[in-house]
């Protein structure tokens, strides 16, 4: 057991010195000492040269402060009147208080003393006492946070709970709450080879994420407020933000209620009746219960609203009593679910002793017969921590001797182990968290920011999908191309205009600068120049990179699935193609609503020059407007007129335009109509040609309906040159983009001699398979991770019988795994967690007889089938 920690000094008023909650709750609690640093001393003023004091001042408490509570409010003081720079604050003052804070004094009265008027004015402020209180609270938070992470992690092993919550893992993409990460992570940490945690949906183990999350969130900007506060010079009473506290209020009363929710899955989760029993009767006596928190919550509420801060912080103190109790509890009874022996066992050692001492005369302790444990395997983190409390737990002695009065001196001292005003209790939370926060236990690497793992259920909608794209790829003739995952840095850069800044560089490896390849359409154009290729229709599906900052849907890492067409073929041929390949690639997918919203460069050049811009600004200004799906036109105008150094009117022209956005057809009419500024632009005109044979295609093909006409569509990448499309999720899921796409009739040339044409379309992929994912989850379906149609079970320790019999199964194409196994439940859990259909299932009596016993796991039917028999009637139902 860790020895008491050490009375601390605590020094004020040094130069660079600060006042944390911590210290400032050592010193209020009576463990450190005050010292005034002499410097701060010499710079206040002796007195001598001040006018006499003008008034008298005794110090008072509100009735409501608690000696720990006084002892904060007069740290604070002193420390507020050495920070203060008036020259009317003498050295007498705060060596009064110091004085009085090292005396340890349980009532804490101070005489009336001669003050000046700077010193009145820091002794007035009841800012000082709600800082205190301030102080303490945050620091009992963020001890009763660390808490209430292990006995919530406790409580998963007392009840069973499945723990799937906890798998959540920053998914890089900066749109998962770090503090949510944080829990699930520390979480796992404690739980880490646990044997115990199972299938059991509890609510409020599947709450936990979001409550701790929320309770950590709040404690980081009260505790940043706090540092501010503590350290700045007297100021006004507002300048304490009952706002966090009226949140952190919020955040103890959920922790709370769910905490409470848990200890009752405790008792309900104990073998023993005698046990839980016993414990029912003193939580009902001594725990809070609901009506506590709502009735605690309600009266800080009030407070809140009436602006009374000093009782509004004391009963936010109370809450926070209440809730400690609550958490501890949940500790208690998690122990007793979990170590019903362990506990047993030492409530009753001292009423054996004392009967055998009453039958015997001696204090023998009486013989018991061998008890086999059953071995509970707890988490590696949890398992730790229980041992610190077992090792605690050895010093602390009953003298009660009824099992009844055991029990409750039991709780007692366990209780007791949480008690903050014990030294000992800081010396086990930092037990917990360094277990929590080192390495060597946490053992959980990360991986770069915008990048993901998939596990196997997401490998799965992923092969789907796949699998989807690939068949309306290959059903317009395409064939498979792969490229390099980084291309020589010249290759890559002057292709893709501002966003060239994205392209990841790569460190010189021996004479060649290398970039991380940004999407596949650039590398599929140097392969055919490099080819002297004239015509080719191809597909990719691979991964590009981005320099990006992530956010949600967007990565730094991701699939793009490429389909694109070079060669000369008829006008519009290629275009249309690629646009009903888009189409149908979105129908297939069945994600949903969705919208085409398409435009041509050539027309937004003649848009552009028909404004008034600078040909030399054409492609900033488009890199502009791009950007009207995400913020306004005001905020585009600004940028346009301010940064981008174009006239206010010019401004002004080019939003008439970007706003006109309709059905195709219609609107194309309108721009071709005698009067309309395009048809005095030749570009333009070449442009609306090209979109009227298009139109017409696509209206043939039944595919128009998806698409939209819209002048605000510019696509930023330089390489553009004729229609340029962009798929838009219109469902529920914010997901931006989903795939877009356009012309490039010159971007081969800038590699080779002669100039191909080319026009292709990029599935966004990942934003695909967050709205596939998202659907899947509202439906809640999921597909199965393997394609395993028998397992084989072996009931025994017979490896060669497993191997042959499923090696007659692999022989005809059947997937098939086996098992061995003596435990006929263990084949069966395996089967339905796999969800696998079909069971062949041999033991002894099987062997005995010839036979197997088929299974149809779903059905839950079993039937007898020759051994010889049993690879065909697998195929035959397999395949009917």
């Amino acid at each position: 057991m860790a020895e008491r920690s050490e009375i601390s000094v605590l020094t004020l008023g040094g130069k660079g010195s600060s006042l944390s909650s911590s210290a400032l709750y050592a010193a209020a609690s009576g463990r450190a000492q005050l010292r005034i640093d002499s410097s701060a001393l010499d710079r206040l003023s002796s007195g001598q040269r001040l006018p006499p004091a003008s008034c008298k001042h005794q110090i008072v408490f509100n009735d409501f402060l608690t000696l720990e509570d006084r002892r904060a409010f007069l740290v604070v003081l002193l420390n507020k009147l050495l920070l203060s720079n008036a020259r009317g604050i003498r050295a007498l003052l705060p060596e009064l208080i110091a004085e009085a804070l090292n005396s340890k004094s349980q009532n804490l009265r101070f005489e009336e003393v001669d003050v000046t008027e700077d010193e009145m004015s820091v002794l007035e402020s009841s800012y000082s006492s709600l800082l205190g209180v301030s102080a303490i609270l945050d620091h009992q938070s963020a001890a009763l946070s660390a808490l209430a992470d292990f006995a919530a992690a406790l409580s998963c092993e007392a009840s069973k709970a499945d723990v799937t919550a906890f798998d959540l893992m920053d998914s890089g993409d900066g749109h998962a709450s770090k503090e949510k990460v944080g829990v699930c992570s520390d979480m796992k940490v404690l739980l880490n080879g646990s044997k115990l945690t199972g299938k059991v949906k509890i609510e409020s183990v599947l709450k936990i994420p979001v409550v701790h999350e929320a309770m950590r969130e709040v404690l980081k900007s009260f505790h940043s407020k706090m540092q501010v506060e503590l350290n700045s010079r007297v100021g006004k009473e507002e300048a304490v933000s009952v706002v966090l506290l009226m949140a952190l209020a919020t955040a103890l009363r959920d922790l709370g209620e769910c905490s409470l929710a848990r200890v009752k899955t405790n008792l309900a989760s104990m073998a023993s009746n005698e046990l839980r029993s016993g414990l029912e009767g003193i939580f009902a006596k001594k725990c809070p219960a609901n009506s506590s928190l709502d009735g605690g919550s309600g009266r800080i509420f009030g407070l809140y609203l009436s602006k009374d801060f000093g009782n509004f912080i004391h009963e936010v103190r109370m809450l926070l009593e209440t809730v400690w109790n609550i958490v501890a509890w949940e500790v208690v009874t998690a122990f007793a679910a979990l170590e019903p022996v362990e506990l047993t066992k030492k409530i009753q050692e001292p009423t054996e002793m004392i009967q055998a001492v009453g039958a015997s005369g001696d204090n023998t302790k009486p013989e018991k017969k061998n008890e086999k444990k059953k071995r509970v395997v707890l988490g590696k983190g949890n398992s730790v921590i229980i041992q610190l409390i077992k090792d605690r737990l050895q010093n602390k002695r009953g003298d009660a001797v009824d099992m009844s009065g055991l029990l409750e001196i039991w709780i007692r001292d366990f209780l007791s182990l949480f008690d903050l005003k014990d030294p000992e209790f800081d010396v086990f939370l930092s037990k917990i968290k360094d277990f929590i926060e080192s390495n060597e236990s946490r053992r959980l690497p990360k991986i770069p920011k915008g990048t993901r793992d998939f596990a196997k259920e997401q490998m799965t909608l992923r092969k789907i999908a796949f699998s989807i794209i690939e068949k309306v790829f290959e059903r317009h003739g395409a064939t498979a191309l792969d490229t390099p995952v980084f291309e020589l840095r010249e290759t890559l850069m002057g292709k893709y205009g501002e966003d060239s800044k994205l392209i990841y560089d790569l460190a010189d490896q021996g004479g060649e600068l290398c970039s991380l390849r940004y999407d596949l359409t650039v590398p599929f154009a140097r392969y055919v120049a490099m080819n002297g290729l004239t015509s080719f229709k191809r597909y990719q599906i691979a991964k590009v990179y981005r320099r990006d900052n992530p956010s949600k849907g967007r990565y730094r890492e991701f699939y793009q699935c490429d389909f694109d067409i070079a060669g000369q073929f008829e006008k519009m041929g290629p275009d249309f193609e690629v646009v009903k390949i888009l189409t149908e690639l979105l129908d297939e997918l069945d994600i949903g609503d969705y919208e085409i919203k398409l435009n041509h460069r050539k027309l937004l050049d003649g848009m552009m020059e028909i404004c008034g811009v600078p040909a030399a600004k054409f492609r900033t200004i488009c890199s502009s407007i791009d950007k009207l799906d995400k913020q306004s036109f005001d905020q585009i105008r600004r940028e346009m007129v301010e940064e981008k150094g174009i006239s206010a009117e010019t401004a002004d022209k080019i939003g008439t335009f970007v706003k006109e956005k309709g059905p195709p057809l219609a609107l194309l009419s309108k721009f071709k109509q005698e009067g309309s500024a395009f048809l005095e632009h030749a570009g333009s005109v070449d442009a609306l040609n090209d979109l009227e044979i298009l139109f017409k295609a696509l209206d043939k093909s039944k595919c128009i309906g998806k698409v939209v006409f819209d002048l605000s569509l510019a696509r930023g990448l330089d390489y553009y040159t004729g229609v340029i499309f962009e798929a838009v999720f219109k469902g529920g899921a914010q997901v931006g983009s989903i795939a877009a796409g356009g012309r490039y009739d010159n971007l081969i040339g800038m590699f080779g001699s002669k100039q191909v044409p080319a026009v292709g379309v990029s599935l966004g992929i990942e934003r695909v398979f967050a709205i596939m994912e998202q659907l899947q989850k509202d439906r809640n379906e999921m597909p199965r991770a393997n394609k395993t149609e028998v397992l084989v079970g072996i009931l025994g320790d017979d490896l060669t019988l497993a191997s042959e019999l499923v090696s007659e199964l692999w022989s005809v194409g059947i997937k098939a795994e086996f098992m061995v196994n003596k435990r006929p439940m263990k084949h069966i859990d395996r089967a339905r967690e796999s969800r696998i259909p079909w069971m062949v299932l041999v033991g002894e009596r099987e062997l005995n007889k010839g036979v197997v016993n088929l299974k149809d796991v779903e059905a839950n039917i079993e039937m007898e089938i020759s051994r010889d028999q049993i690879v065909e009637e697998l195929r035959r139902r397999l395949n009917p």
